[in-house]
């Protein structure tokens, strides 16, 4: 069974900044199945399931194309590489509700002035 690339080559993440910085908490948008590059699993198996959490501990690229984020889900035990579009910030619920309570806080102002 071969491993199946599948190339976008209408988008070239590289010419942008990375969208995650090191260390930052994010979690997985989706399930993500070992292609065979993950030693110790069979092809097929979820390495990662959405919503795990985890932090990027590297960057690099891929097919001069991509950005490639190493992120150690510590949880699990294990690192797995995962494209920008899998991943997605971690907010902490006492940031959102900070945000929630500014934005708030901001309209009530401008309604009563």
């Amino acid at each position: 069974m071969g491993t199946k690339i599948s190339r976008e080559s209408d988008i070239v993440e590289l010419v942008s900044p990375p969208k995650f910085d090191y260390g930052e908490k994010v979690f997985s948008k989706k399930y993500v199945r070992n292609d065979g590059t993950f030693p110790g699993k069979e092809v097929g198996d979820i390495l990662v399931s959405k919503g795990d959490v985890g932090y990027v501990t590297s960057i690099g690229t891929f097919l001069q194309q991509f950005y490639i984020y190493g992120v150690d889900f510590y949880e699990l035990g294990y690192r797995v590489g995962m494209r920008g579009k899998e991943l997605e910030v971690f907010i902490e619920e006492d940031e959102v509700d900070s945000e929630i309570d500014s934005e708030t806080m901001k309209e009530s102002e401008q309604v009563h002035g």
